[in-house]
């Protein structure tokens, strides 16, 4: 681990076919006079040609390469499955960084979950994946979104409504509530007073729009309360975003807490992975295939993910 105000961040390519390469480049060029050593983990061959198409120097960065994408398959705009495959073996070496202690905080860049899945690959959101190769439960890695307006973390992520509907209990939500907690702490904010959105429209109205409400989000704001937490809930998610009295809000799935996220910070978000032992973020963006390779991306949620793990690394 490193020691001292300076840190160390790995910026894992995501998928070598979208703006991954291209914004991970800039990122680092863009922080070079600034207190953190920002490391680039993938194919050095992808890395250099995004170099080459900036007119900068191999020297201008530091990679790590990682051998993994066929150079048949490095075409930007595309989805290929040797991209995906590409985009675990990235992030894969990126966490075996942090685990040895040579980094401080990992960033992903945006993955396609399709060109993961045509890969082979089960993968539903880098949460799960962290998961997988830091040897935690599956369900106790939960996703934080950060922007300069709001923090909110989720329950559950990338899964069908009703199967993400039918997996919340109690626990789990107070699994989730705890870990975004702490994460808050790490932040430099302790104790923070959080917000427990409802599952159904208005909470349920105490049973008037469905019970899952008194038999799942009410029973876990009781116990999380007993716990000390700063909770309040479970109230409408309208509502209580609406109310803006708090340090980070509760999803109960994806979309409740995505939407407001990225309608206000749609390219300044970062997605914390919370709950897998080390400090790890992606970006609240896709990969824009559609833009891949043309040298217009916006690198500013890529800057800003690794100026707050640098800050909070450590």
């Amino acid at each position: 681990m490193t020691t001292g105000a300076r840190k160390r961040i790995a910026i894992a390519l995501g998928d070598a076919n979208g703006i991954g390469p291209e914004i991970a480049v800039k990122a680092a060029l863009a922080l070079r006079n600034e207190p953190v050593d920002v490391l680039l983990v993938g194919d050095a061959y992808v890395l250099q040609a995004q170099l080459d198409r900036m007119g900068e120097g191999a020297d201008a960065v530091t990679i790590v390469d990682v051998p993994a994408l066929p150079r048949d398959a490095f075409v930007p705009g595309q989805v290929r499955a040797e991209a995906g495959a590409a985009t675990v073996a990235y992030v894969r070496a990126a966490v075996g960084m942090a685990q040895r202690g040579e980094v401080d905080a990992v960033v992903g860049c945006p993955h396609s979950e399709t060109s993961i899945h045509q890969a082979g690959i089960p993968f539903s959101g880098y949460p799960g994946l962290i998961a997988e190769l830091t040897g935690t439960a599956p369900d106790q890695v939960f996703l934080l979104l950060v922007c300069p307006e709001l923090k909110i973390g989720h329950v559950t992520l990338h899964e069908p409504l009703t199967t993400a509907l039918a997996r919340l209990t109690p626990e789990l939500v107070v699994d989730a509530a705890v870990a975004m907690a702490e994460a808050m702490g790490a932040l430099g904010m302790p104790n923070p007073r959080m917000g427990v959105f409802g599952i159904n429209p208005h909470a349920g109205e105490d049973g008037l729009f469905g019970t899952e409400d008194e038999t799942i989000t009410k029973p876990a704001v009781a116990l999380l309360r007993e716990r000390g937490l700063q909770v309040d809930g479970p109230i409408g998610a309208d509502l209580l975003l609406s109310q803006r009295k708090h340090d980070v809000y509760l999803a109960m799935y994806h979309d409740q807490g995505h939407i407001p996220v990225k309608l206000l910070s749609p390219l300044q978000s970062s997605a914390l992975s919370v709950g897998g032992g080390i400090f790890f973020s992606s970006v609240g963006h896709g990969c824009a295939f559609d833009i891949a390779g043309r040298g217009v991306a916006d690198a500013t949620a890529t800057i800003r993910t690794v100026r707050s793990l640098a800050g909070l690394a450590g």
